[in-house]
């Protein structure tokens, strides 16, 4: 870990992303209930269109979940004292990757080692 990390900082930062996440968690459950077939009140078309959007809405639910649960995961690296440190190889960080996402957990090597 760096002692230039300003890991106060980092954590609010990770509670609020957390908190936004769990927010948009909540608003998208009720877009992903499952469609009613109910054709005297809903058309087949009309009942598609509920479909596809109730299956966007099942990918933004996942999609947030797992960064809630990349959110988490970071915030107890942050409470262990391991925030920052690749979790492969334990080299630092580089301060701009972390910018940019502030959940990452692999250096560029360790990350394109496992992409390939």
């Amino acid at each position: 870990m760096t002692p230039e990390l300003d890991l106060g900082s980092i954590e609010e930062r990770l509670r609020v992303e957390l908190a936004e996440v769990l927010a948009a968690l909540v608003d998208v459950a009720d877009s992903a209930a499952i469609v009613a077939l109910d054709q005297s009140a809903v058309g087949r078309v009309s009942r598609g269109d509920a479909m596809q959007q109730q299956a966007m809405a099942i990918g933004r639910q996942q999609r947030s979940d797992i960064r809630r649960r990349k959110l988490d995961a970071a915030l107890n690296r942050v409470a262990a004292g391991s925030y920052g440190m690749c979790c492969e190889c334990e080299v630092t960080l580089d301060q701009a990757r972390l910018d940019s996402d502030l959940a990452v957990v692999f250096c560029i090597d360790c990350q394109e080692e496992r992409n390939s």
